[in-house]
């Protein structure tokens, strides 16, 4: 049995996704075990790492800086620096672990040393690795027939144009994956995908070559973790049951768990997200079991930072049970 604080022997997760919502979830697991393999989407450009990856032809690093960050063992005081974005001159708006990593990656021979040796530094507990290490761009094509090219123009372009996205590609369409990402899913004890922004953190990974088919290939416990929220520019009324859908349609084969939330939002959240065009995610339990996926419903609602938030700590023990 797998217990909290006795990481060690425990099981290995494969965590796939992006965003807040995966290093939110690997804060919770690292307390379980120490095998854990965050596989990290790598098609962000905008912000502070779409500048870095268009002045240095890096790697986007964002997602994976809070990742490292998220399973590390360190100062808070630490965490604290590797999180601070300046505010001031030149390096306005750019988050300093960013700065770090870039400057790890020119004293490394690759990206991929670059991040070893950052997560060496901070003694992460497992491992964090882009899904691959070409240089990938996201785009996304409306119902309407629209083409949006670039991930952090997805959500801006759908919402102004108000119609619903018919599918996510990626351009070169065939991208290697990252040499353990295959390996790691094959071996691993259960597979979570999310939570995370549906076409823009999760759905990215299903589009490297192999990824779906090592995923179906894999016996382990394959968990999707629903978001909380709809979110405006990619979800807007979006129950479970679509966000399924379109896993399945972006190369996504079988799912054994979806994990929702059965936890009410207190009111005056509720209002400010409604304001924001979000809503929470609705499930129809009786769907999703006739699609041969096994429901697992939890109160899992934290608040953090006027935002909303999975609890960390209640979704990594729901997680775990599923081994049991």
């Amino acid at each position: 049995m797998f217990t909290k604080n006795n990481t060690k022997g425990g099981p290995r997760i494969v965590a796939i996704g992006g965003g807040t919502g995966l290093s939110t979830m690997l804060r919770g697991l690292k307390l379980y075990t120490t095998n854990i393999t965050a596989v990290v989407t790598v098609t962000d450009d905008g912000g502070g790492s779409g500048i870095l990856r268009q002045d240095l032809g890096i790697l986007p690093p964002g997602d994976i800086r809070n990742c490292i960050l998220a399973l590390a063992n360190t100062e808070p005081t630490m965490e604290q620096l590797l999180q601070y974005r300046f505010t001031e001159g030149m390096l306005k708006g750019q988050n300093f672990g960013n700065l770090f990593l870039a400057a790890m990656i020119g004293i490394s021979k690759n990206f991929e040393e670059a991040v070893k040796k950052m997560s060496d530094v901070l003694a992460v507990s497992g491992k964090v690795i882009p899904v691959t290490l070409d240089d990938v761009r996201l785009v996304a094509e409306l119902e309407n027939g629209i083409i949006i090219k670039g991930e952090s123009q997805i959500p801006v372009v759908q919402q102004k144009e108000n119609s619903n996205i018919k599918r996510i590609y990626i351009e070169p369409s065939h991208a290697e994956p990252f040499e353990e990402v295959l390996v790691d899913i094959l071996n691993a004890d259960v597979i979570v995908l999310g939570p995370g922004s549906l076409y823009t953190s999760v759905i990215p990974n299903l589009l490297v070559d192999g990824v779906g088919d090592a995923i179906e290939a894999s016996r382990a416990v394959k968990v999707y973790v629903c978001n909380i929220m709809t979110q405006p520019g990619e979800t807007l009324g979006y129950t479970a049951c679509d966000h399924v859908k379109a896993l399945f349609e972006h190369g996504l084969k079988s799912l054994d768990y979806i994990i929702v939330n059965n936890g009410e939002i207190p009111h005056d959240y509720m209002e400010r997200y409604i304001k924001d065009m979000s809503q929470p995610v609705e499930y129809d339990k009786n769907q999703l079991e006739s699609m041969g996926i096994k429901v697992v419903e939890e109160n899992l609602v934290a608040l953090k930072n006027e935002f909303i938030r999975h609890d960390e700590q209640k979704l990594a023990e729901v997680i775990v049970s599923l081994l049991k």
